[in-house]
């Protein structure tokens, strides 16, 4: 009988398993860059082909079912969190494959049908706060907006649909990345983080970095070319920079970057890959490539070596032919930055600089979420480029209201050619009740980065994957004459007006130490009983029997 149930459950299993409408693939970017870091992407895709719409998620063979659990109990049309430790540097970096802000950021597309947006939000934070053992949960009203403009969603939508009503976004940037997160994000995988290119992502090795960050991405994409019917599509991302100085040389290997190679490939997935960007690098692999590929993304042209992960034992070593040479390195069309102005404990300023490096214009968005505890005054918002004023072609704003929302700043700018543009607001230094502050309140407040966007024509300095999950650019979900780019800031830390905390400590110090003093007094003279003892002495004879009865005692017992 047992036997029969063990040979029923692995039939039921291939079943599944062979029946699954989809396609699975995983592939591994490695870009070594211009200022002495090596960038490595990890991507995993699942492609389920079941309609979006439907209402049934509870037989998902491969796609992880937690996943459509959360989809059809909050309506959710598209999905994406980031868990980041560390800065990007656009400067010397050039843009990434993910954008993702310091800390944790999180925003969802609901579905049209979902009439209690807030309380979706709400609870759908909490469960993905359980999900990937992060703090999500501090996530509500006071710290959540809808943008208008930015964050327009990356899969298939009907334009009739798209409505700022049903979009959140919001950022705890204090988040710290840590193994907690990166554990229960890896049992999302068809095959977990044994085999296959998910075997590389080492704790130990992958929180040694300069940058390291994790994604989930859920969007519904087109099945075919005429998109008569759609798919659903979940990303797991995992984004890495290291520091040639850490690593003690600019010779890398899979080995060196990940403490071990890849040992077999996945079972489940269709496509297993890594690809190593020799573009600008004069750089000897071994083993030999399978093949050399060309990547078109926007306008510009990547050279990349692939290897096909098989089931035996893949490390790739990389030798720099030149070592000490320096290559130029070109600055993005666009980024940006974010700093505080002003002095002193009264007024103060946050402005933001962004960069067009391109030989036109841009038209740009700048969205802002600035926390309730931050009021800021919209009469001082400022632009200017050159020296000069510049009127913002659209503008959305909501004021903070205290402890229930943020302030919610949108701004639409035409940016002139090669300059950069300063856009500046004024705002308020505020006390807030005693136990709003953190247990660090002497290290400050924090602001989320600001998200700016654009639509580029020409794509340069570009280092990643085409956003349909293959590194070919001939597919249909991304061919187009330009790219959607989107930069985060830095975070900002303010200091608010902070009470000395170790007052209470020391008044509650000072009561303990008067009450202990007082209580030994009190308690002595309200409990002792009062004895009169004779001042005569007692004779010899008395201690002697004294001495010979206390002997007697000690010798019986």
């Amino acid at each position: 009988m047992k036997h029969i149930k063990i040979v029923f459950c692995l039939f039921l299993f291939i079943n599944l398993v062979f029946s699954y409408d989809g396609k699975i693939t995983e592939e591994l970017l490695i870009k070594p860059l211009h200022s002495e870091q090596v960038y490595t992407h990890f991507q995993f895709s699942t492609i389920w082909d079941i309609d979006p719409d439907q209402e049934n998620f509870r037989h998902s063979p491969i796609f992880p079912r937690p996943i459509g659990e959360l989809i059809q109990r909050f309506g959710i049309q598209e999905l994406h969190i980031s868990l980041t430790g560390g800065l990007w540097r656009y400067e010397s970096w050039g843009y990434p494959v993910e954008d993702a802000a310091s800390g944790a950021e999180v925003w969802v597309w609901f579905k049209p049908s979902v009439t209690e947006v807030d309380k979706n939000w709400n609870l759908l934070a909490n469960s993905l706060s359980g999900l990937l053992c992060a703090s999500l949960n501090f996530i509500d009203s006071s710290n959540t907006i809808s943008p208008e403009f930015s964050l327009r969603p990356k899969g298939v939508v009907e334009s009739s649909h798209l409505n700022n009503t049903h979009v959140r976004y919001a950022t705890l940037p204090q988040e710290i990345v840590c193994t907690e997160n990166l554990t229960p994000w890896k049992k999302l995988l068809p095959c977990g983080s044994k085999t296959g290119l998910a075997s590389l992502l080492n704790s130990g090795y992958i929180h040694n970095t300069r940058y390291h960050s994790i994604g989930l991405h859920l969007r519904p994409i087109c099945r075919d070319k005429s998109c008569t019917s759609l798919s659903l599509e979940l990303q797991q991302t995992v984004s890495l920079v290291y520091d040639y100085l850490i690593l003690g040389t600019k010779n890398w290997s899979l080995r060196k970057l990940f403490g071990l190679g890849v040992n077999k490939k996945c079972v489940l997935v269709d496509k297993s890959e890594i690809y190593v960007d020799t573009t600008d690098q004069s750089i000897e692999l071994e083993p030999s490539p399978d093949q050399t590929v060309t990547s078109i993304r926007g306008g510009q042209t990547s050279i990349l070596q692939k290897y096909v992960v098989s089931n035996q034992f893949l490390n790739i070593y990389a030798k720099h032919l030149n070592p000490d040479t320096l290559s130029l390195n070109f600055p993005p069309p666009l980024h940006a930055n974010q700093y505080l102005s002003g002095y002193g404990q009264e007024r103060g300023g946050i402005v933001t600089k962004i960069f067009n490096n391109h030989w036109q214009e841009l038209d740009v968005v700048l969205m802002q979420n600035i926390p309730w505890f931050i009021p800021i005054y919209l009469h001082t918002l400022k632009v200017t480029a050159n020296g000069k004023d510049i009127k913002p072609l659209q503008l959305r704003y909501i004021p903070a209201r205290q402890r229930e929302r943020p302030n919610y700043l949108e701004v639409l700018i035409r940016i002139p050619a090669s300059t950069a543009t300063s856009v500046v607001v004024d705002f308020d230094y505020v006390f807030l009740k005693w136990q709003e502050y953190p247990p660090d309140a002497n290290l400050g407040f924090y602001i989320g980065s600001a998200v700016v966007s654009s639509y580029l024509p020409v794509a340069r300095n570009y280092t990643g994957i085409p956003q349909d999950g293959t590194l070919i650019s001939d597919s249909f979900n991304a061919s187009r004459s330009g790219y959607l780019v989107r930069v985060r800031t830095e975070n900002i830390v303010i200091t608010l007006p902070t009470p000395d905390f170790s007052m209470p400590y020391n008044v509650i110090c000072l009561a303990c130490t008067v009450v202990a003093l007082a209580f030994g007094p009190l308690h002595n003279i309200t409990t002792r009983k009062l004895v009169v003892k004779s001042k005569k002495g007692a004779s010899l004879v008395e201690k002697v029997k004294g001495f010979i009865g206390k002997f007697k005692k000690e010798k019986s017992e």
